[in-house]
């Protein structure tokens, strides 16, 4: 909060243009964010309706990759946008049947409101977190990086192996690798370590995504249990 008698604070060269770069960075990033997990629930709640079939693992990975790289090379161009929609379309398709599955269980419309929810309040608390602190999270960057890639196989192996027990212990890994992710892009967004608002606005999606997905197979487990 500022004080109406504070002094103003002599920047260094350069300083007040990259602060007003960072805050248009931080700008652009949480309007388009807003704007993709817009469009992923719309397509989602159509996969939904029109109760579409999952495209499969395979599928979903060739669609997921294939579209992040096109994204990445995209980056600096205004189809560099477009990328990022058809990635949010994408993984809001694939989310739909996963959806309805939970909604079909007992109870299953809470489950999905819930993990909605807990979804909302980490992803809100974290940005939150970071943005009022400005703390450096950069030295989670190697860690994240092991953690995430060491969870998706794992995650591989628990769906060709069939293990229930190594897949929640998947989902409880990736809630807490997704929320160091939400902590370390904040930061790093905030500090000038991304400069480019549609990667960052990936990152972030991305970890709301596999939250949601993650905290759902968590609480749908829990609910099939009692």
């Amino acid at each position: 909060m500022n004080h109406p008698r504070i002094q103003a604070i002599a920047l260094p060269h350069g300083g007040a243009e990259s602060i007003l770069a960072t805050n248009k960075v931080i700008r652009n990033t949480y309007l388009l964010l807003s704007m993709t997990l817009l469009f992923a629930a719309v397509t989602a709640a159509a996969s939904v309706a029109m109760k579409l079939p999952h495209p499969g693992l395979i599928l979903t990975l060739v669609g997921y990759f294939g579209l992040l790289y096109a994204t990445h090379k995209l980056k600096n161009s205004g189809w560099g946008l477009v990328s990022v929609f058809a990635l949010a379309g994408f993984l809001g398709y694939t989310l739909g049947p996963i959806v309805s599955h939970y909604l079909g269980l007992p109870n299953g419309g809470q489950t999905v409101m819930m993990a909605m929810a807990g979804t909302a309040a980490i992803f809100l608390g974290l940005s939150g977190y970071a943005l009022t602190t400005r703390k450096d999270f950069s030295f989670m960057g190697g860690f994240l990086m092991v953690g995430i890639l060491l969870a998706f196989l794992a995650g591989l192996a628990a769906i060709f192996f069939a293990i229930p027990a190594l897949s929640l212990t998947v989902s409880a890994a990736f809630v807490l690798l997704m929320s160091g992710l939400i902590l370390y892009e904040t930061s790093n967004i905030i500090h000038g370590g991304e400069t480019n608002y549609v990667m960052a606005t990936v990152t972030l999606f991305v970890s709301i995504f596999n939250l949601f997905t993650s905290l759902l197979h968590l609480l749908g487990f829990m609910n099939s249990s009692d």
